[in-house]
């Protein structure tokens, strides 16, 4: 375990977070998007996105144990990345509205699978997540300053 290790850890949380943030701007912005892309020759509506994290290391509860009962805690805490961004498979909306120049025979509507308040939901807890992270990062640095300081 470094000095930085904390440092390190915390940015890890910080740059998913913000990748979080990101994807549910990109939903919020594509909420009424009904042409996203063309599959088969038709137009299909925007699908929403999630970020798929997981820690750096897969590990068990019982290895991370093992290390800290020993003297050697370099694997505890090496943060989270992020494995992917999957669609969500939810089906889209239909909603009635004949005059829309995307509209099917029978009148309707698809729009995206995207629900403005999962997504606020979403974004409030990646900016607590990430505020959590600055708050975090900014206690270690002010204890490393601190350790400096006793040597003068």
């Amino acid at each position: 375990m470094t000095i930085f290790h904390g440092f390190n850890t915390s940015a890890s949380a910080l740059t998913t977070q913000r990748l979080r943030m990101d994807v549910v701007s990109s939903n919020m912005a594509n909420a009424e998007t009904t042409r996203a892309r063309m599959v088969d020759g038709e137009w299909q509506p925007y699908r929403r996105k999630m970020v798929v994290t997981q820690p750096n290391e897969k590990s068990s509860f019982g290895h991370f144990l093992n290390q800290a009962k020993t003297s050697n805690n370099s694997g505890i805490g090496n943060g989270v990345k992020v494995s992917g961004i999957v669609e969500d498979r939810t089906p889209f909306k239909q909603v009635y509205n004949p005059d829309h120049p995307d509209a099917n025979e029978q009148g309707y509507v698809h729009l995206p699978n995207v629900d403005p308040l999962r997504e606020m939901v979403d974004l409030m807890s990646a900016t607590r997540s990430y505020e959590a992270n600055v708050t975090t990062l900014n206690a270690s640095k002010n204890m490393l300053l601190k350790a400096l300081e006793i040597g003068r």
